[in-house]
């Protein structure tokens, strides 16, 4: 009996949710269905570590997908819930490949304890004016003057420029995806989840298709030292080929097809950045990824390197030239 109040709120969810989010729910199921059934023949065929990796990389999906999913139909609070524990996952990763010392420690327990709760918190309550000033001004004040309460003056501002770099990029990089749910578009009101997927759509996109054609066609190392799977070819292909897929997609936003191209082709290149800058920091670190949470992927942060340069940009055009 206690299921039937959540079977029937999940119903509503269903009911709710506009066509057009079910068409793009559709699309990327078959995508993944057509990504399954190419790597089990290439399984089947063509054994080796490298397609092992790719079929754990596509399961990978399927559950994040899936993930994903449930949030959006369960709305605004499960999927402000599932992007904190994102930025909890991800700041944890970027820690514990950044040691830190006991007079660290407070300044720590703020990042988890206090920024991130509060930052989705000022999204839930659509509190903008706060919500894109607290980290970047009252947190990074705060946090150095706490760590100096410490005493402790080993390598202050390299211990601090850590703890601030990692808690811009975790949590306020990260926080703007779902800040999208606070934009207040004409004519698009109650379908800014779909915006969210979109971003995320077009981001993922363009690591998979960048990867795809540098292996096909990659000759012109972009970053060697950096990330030696980058390519010049990679980069135009793959860039290319998520920016045309996120144009035919402009029916599922506030956006014109022009305008869809152009914002696709930024996201892009925001992606690119974020990856390359990101890699070149686990470089430093001498790490190849920043953890094994998701088998095929790396950490959390492995997956979110695009996202965390992409989101903020995006939601910022969007919002002051479409709001």
């Amino acid at each position: 009996m206690d299921t039937l109040p959540f079977n029937g709120f999940i119903r509503t969810a269903i009911a709710q949710a506009p066509g057009k989010f079910w068409w793009m729910i559709g699309g990327v199921i078959a995508l993944l269905v057509l990504a399954s059934t190419i790597g089990w023949v290439l399984g089947r065929r063509r054994p080796s570590p490298v397609v092992d990796n790719l079929n754990a990389r596509i399961n990978a999906w399927w559950v994040m997908v899936g993930v994903l999913l449930v949030c959006f139909l369960v709305g605004k609070i499960a999927t402000l819930v599932l992007y904190a524990l994102l930025s909890f996952f991800a700041l944890r990763e970027f820690l514990t490949l950044t040691p830190t010392r006991r007079g660290d420690h407070l300044a720590l327990c703020l990042c988890f304890y206090v920024a991130i709760p509060l930052q989705y918190w000022l999204i839930g309550v659509d509190w903008y004016g706060l919500f894109v000033m607290c980290i970047p001004v009252y947190g990074f004040l705060l946090l150095p003057a706490v760590t100096a309460l410490q005493g402790d003056t080993e390598d202050f501002l390299e211990r601090n420029t850590k703890v601030q770099w990692g808690l811009m990029l975790t949590v306020y990089c990260l926080s703007h995806a779902p800040a999208l749910m606070l934009l207040n578009i004409p004519g698009y009101e109650g379908q800014n989840l779909m915006l969210l997927f979109y971003l995320l759509l077009v981001v993922q996109l363009s690591d998979v298709l960048q990867y795809v054609f540098g292996k096909l066609f990659g000759k012109h190392l972009l970053a060697p030292k950096v990330s030696p799977s980058k390519t010049v070819e990679g980069l135009v292909g793959g860039g290319l080929s998520a920016a045309a897929i996120g144009a035919a997609l402009w029916w599922v936003t506030p956006f014109t097809p022009v305008q869809s191209a152009l914002l696709s082709l930024l996201i892009v290149l925001c992606g690119f950045l974020g990856g390359l800058a990101l890699s070149a920091t686990k470089r430093s670190l001498g790490a190849k990824d920043w953890g094994t949470m998701i088998e095929g992927h790396g950490g959390a942060l492995d997956r979110l390197d695009s996202v965390v340069f992409a989101a903020p940009v995006f939601f910022h055009v969007v919002r002051y030239g479409f709001q």
